[in-house]
């Protein structure tokens, strides 16, 4: 029997095929319109899709990026080919590198390539990141494959749509493809009991949970070995106050308080599920000098880190479900727990002072940390863009969950993500009070996006720690002997900014001007509150002063 085709004036076009796909499988886009992709997004809105106008590809990508670290779902972000798909590449490279799912459609240059067209899918190759170019007859199938693909793989993937094709009529469509399930590692029957047997041994346990353990969804189980155990227990970044217990020490690596730097130094014998131990976790070799043992549970074939004494290849839930049924009748040896109320009370984290203001008046961010931390609604999400402050909030503010804390462009070490992942963090949980926090450098790289937050964005707080300057660097290296000058800038009017885009901009030189935000919070308006803080460029984060005499003993060391 043969398949009659319909008329090609019937058919839809091959664009309008792929954003059909999107619409199922995707709650919102975000995206900017050019010639690439302009058929495609304006079936996307005739199918009455959230489509989200970003300012800049960048903002859009970072957009999907703090809708995933919300919600743990995928978004799709959508550009035109050429410079619309390379202001894409920065933030495509972080998501690579995070490991933060999300489809990116673009458009791309015809089949027969014109002089100005670049090879888009080698660009991405190079970042380790999969290219599935479309074409009439396989449009769904591939995207499709794109969103199970990244949702599997933990990986951005590029959906391509040629420029050639992308107004024709589709061909009758290939049938959607089931790819490969991951495949579960379950621990050694040995290797389990023989962890079991260095932890019960152990006087003061601690259990170190990374954003392994968080995706495994394995908290119950984790928390109950650590309770067996009497274990404190700390958490890489991605997964803070995952486990849910007040015997948590917070993050481990640059961003702990002193305090609880000081109890994870004594832990004898660590148990690490998930996290990948890199230098700022294990606090550039300084985190974990007390422990004989140290077991790093992950799926890697060998230990990220030489310190690790034994290694077990693993699913994480796996491995903590048979863990717990080791420890069932185990009486822990550790009284940790009861040696230390000062963790489960919360005051460990308070530090030894806490000045409002430097020597020249300006606002110590320590003290406006904690400021924000008493101010803000517990039900939160914090954004935090890169740069030397990003520490302070990581370290004195609370959050209700891992996704309540996020650090996008933390782990390509780079700034000015942080506008538009507010944008997607918000959209992704409305019923929490998005907070953004950013250095006026990083502020200043993505403040076209400040308008996105303003017009999609209900309720949102922007808190800038302004110090007039690449803080970062300027601790780094002006101690260094390099000149100041080229990390340094005169005084941006961010307040002023922000009533030009239609927010409520506040210039704050005293904590006392905080107060605002219980009026903001508390009364029925809505809109963007944007504080532009004057704080401090005299005082240093311990994470920064660790870094550089890190680099000071590697030199000395050659």
């Amino acid at each position: 029997m043969s398949t009659v085709t319909a008329p090609a004036h019937e058919r839809p076009l091959v664009s309008h095929v792929v954003a059909d796909v999107i619409a199922e499988r995707s709650e919102v886009t975000f995206g900017i319109m050019g010639n690439g992709n302009a058929f495609l997004v304006g079936r996307l809105v005739d199918l009455g899709h959230r489509y989200v106008k970003a300012r800049h590809e960048a903002g859009a990508m970072s957009m999907s990026q703090g809708f995933y670290l919300s919600t743990g779902r995928v978004s799709t972000t959508t550009t035109t080919y050429g410079p619309g798909y390379t202001n894409t590449l920065t933030v495509l490279a972080e998501a690579a590198l995070a490991k933060t799912p999300m489809v990116l459609v673009v458009g791309a240059g015809p089949r027969t390539p014109r002089a100005f067209d670049i090879d888009q899918t080698a660009v991405a190759t190079a970042m380790g990141v999969t290219t599935l170019t479309v074409d009439e007859s396989n449009a769904a199938r591939l995207t499709h494959e794109a969103y199970d693909l990244a949702a599997r793989d933990l990986k951005p993937v590029i959906v391509s749509i040629p420029y050639d094709i992308a107004e024709i009529p589709a061909a009758s469509q290939q049938p959607r493809g089931e790819i490969e399930p991951k495949v579960t590692v379950r621990p050694d029957a040995g290797d389990v009991e023989r962890a079991a047997e260095l932890l019960r041994g152990a006087q003061r346990p601690l259990i170190i949970t990374g954003r392994g353990a968080l995706l495994a969804d394995s908290r119950d189980e984790v928390k109950s070995v650590g309770d067996k155990l009497n274990a404190l227990f700390a958490s890489s970044v991605m997964a803070r106050n995952y486990v849910g217990s007040d015997w948590d020490l917070g993050i481990a690596g640059g961003f702990a308080t002193i305090g609880a730097v000081e109890l994870m130094r004594q832990a004898d014998v660590v148990l690490v599920l998930g996290a990948s131990m890199n230098l700022f976790q294990m606090r550039y070799g300084t985190l974990l000098p007390g422990a004989r043992e140290i077991i790093q549970v992950n799926l890697e074939e060998q230990p990220t880190h030489p310190d690790v004494t034994f290694h077990v290849r693993s699913d994480i839930a796996e491995f903590a479900r048979s863990l717990d049924s080791h420890l069932v009748d185990h009486h822990a040896n550790s009284d940790w727990r009861s040696e230390h109320p000062e963790v489960a009370d919360q005051s460990i984290h308070r530090p030894l002072e806490l000045k409002k203001t430097d020597s020249v008046g300006r606002i110590n961010p320590r003290a406006l940390a904690w400021r924000l931390n008493e101010l803000l609604p517990s039900e939160r999400t914090i954004v935090q863009d890169g740069g030397h402050f990003l520490g302070w909030l990581a370290m004195y503010a609370d959050s209700p969950d891992p996704h309540g804390l996020q650090h996008p462009g933390l782990t390509f070490h780079g700034i000015g993500f942080g506008f538009p992942t507010a944008v997607g963090a918000a959209l992704a949980r409305p019923d929490r009070l998005t907070v953004l926090t950013c250095g006026d450098g990083g502020g200043m790289m993505t403040l076209p996006d400040l308008e996105t937050l303003v017009r999609e964005v209900p309720k949102s707080i922007v808190v800038v720690f302004n110090d007039s300057a690449y803080g970062m660097e300027i601790h780094q290296y002006h101690q260094r002997g390099i000149d100041e000058e080229p990390m340094v800038f005169s005084n941006v009017d961010f307040a002023g900014i922000a009533t030009a885009v239609g927010a409520r901009g506040v210039r704050v030189t005293e904590l006392e001007q905080l107060d605002v935000i219980t009026e903001f919070v508390t009364s029925d308006a809505s809109g963007t509150l944007l504080l532009d803080v004057q704080i401090s460029p005299e005082i240093i984060a311990e994470y920064v002063v660790e870094k550089v005499e890190y680099e000071e003993r590697l030199k000395a060391s050659h």
